[in-house]
């Protein structure tokens, strides 16, 4: 039987005072809807090339339902990329939403309502937070959430499904030298509680990590996370590129992709993390695993990985690995 393929594209340019939409949708598949049973999960991926992998499992967590991507900026290249992958399912679409405006259309919001499957894109997340915080699609995406739709979000999508987030607010991307020079410089931006997802709850993720050497600014948010009262013993999940961690319901983490996951955890307190003063934060314990291991996040313990501990200290960070490798 041949397969009917329906392509909808539907571009509307900004114009809200004479009712012109001001998002975009792109749709494959099945042009109606269908509701199915699904299977909560969530995928960090850490960015770069996509991992078909962990496309896969959430598409079999769907039962054959329709795959929605959200995104700020950008095209429907996900369109086709998914429908290959998962063949049987019923639709993919792609929704645009790059204004507060378009955060609270009527059409949205419904569309996010009806999906069984819902991808966060890269990109920037200081618009997720800037054009969707507090809007309809947070709401929504938290209701799906717990609906038990799957999850997963890469780069900046995966930036905003920990409770803490590094919202990139600031004019460039916060990089390891400068935060350890100064936890409190002003590329250092923080904020909390967009995605509530119970498996990530005291916990600030980070893509690209051993790409883009961002341990030492991942030392400095866990000692801003500490300051600011949100936790006593802050973690962090850190992901590198071509790699994504699936999680499911009961917490239990495993790797699919080519290179690591680094799971992070501060004792307490930092030594010294103050405004114009090089960080020393001392024993930060790491758990590093590949697609040979697993984690179980309700435990923060591992199996099959390798665990040790770095710390900062004047701003210079150190580790016990055999060779004083930091990843």
């Amino acid at each position: 039987m041949r397969r009917v393929l329906v392509c909808f594209v539907l571009l509307w340019a900004t114009g809200a005072a004479f009712g012109a939409k001001q998002y975009s949708y792109f749709r494959v598949g099945n042009a109606n809807d269908v509701a199915t049973s699904t299977t909560p999960g969530t995928v960090l991926m850490g960015g770069g090339t996509d991992v078909d992998a962990a496309f896969q499992w959430m598409c079999q967590r769907m039962d054959g339902g329709d795959f929605l991507v959200i995104r700020a900026t950008g095209t429907d290249a996900y369109n086709p990329y998914i429908q290959q992958l998962c063949p049987t399912i019923n639709s993919v679409a792609t929704l645009i939403i790059p204004n507060r405006t378009a955060a609270s259309d009527p059409f949205v919001i419904a569309t996010i309502q009806h999906a069984e499957a819902l991808w966060i894109a890269g990109g920037d997340q200081s618009n997720y937070i800037n054009f969707w915080k507090g809007t309809p699609v947070e709401d929504q995406i938290n209701a799906l959430i717990a609906r038990g739709a799957p999850i997963g979000g890469t780069s900046a999508g995966m930036n905003v499904l920990t409770e803490f987030v590094y919202s990139a607010l600031a004019s460039q991307g916060a990089d390891s030298g400068q935060s350890l020079a100064d936890p409190f410089n002003r590329y250092i931006s923080l904020d909390r509680d967009f995605a509530s997802i119970a498996n990530l709850h005291g916990i600030i993720g980070d893509p690209h990590f051993v790409t883009r050497d961002r341990m030492g600014r991942d030392l400095a948010f866990m000692c801003r996370i500490y300051e600011n009262g949100w936790s006593a013993a802050p973690r962090d999940i850190a992901i590198d590129e071509k790699t994504a961690l699936l999680i499911d319901p009961r917490g239990t983490a495993t790797v699919v992709g080519s290179s690591t996951v680094y799971f992070m955890q501060a004792p307490g307190a930092p030594q010294v993390c103050q405004a114009g003063t090089p960080l020393t934060y001392d024993n930060i314990g790491i758990y590093r695993i590949d697609a040979s291991g697993s984690f179980d996040l309700s435990r923060w313990s591992g199996r099959g990985g390798v665990a040790y501990t770095v710390s900062a200290d004047a701003g210079v960070v150190s580790s016990t690995q055999a060779g004083g490798g930091i990843y």
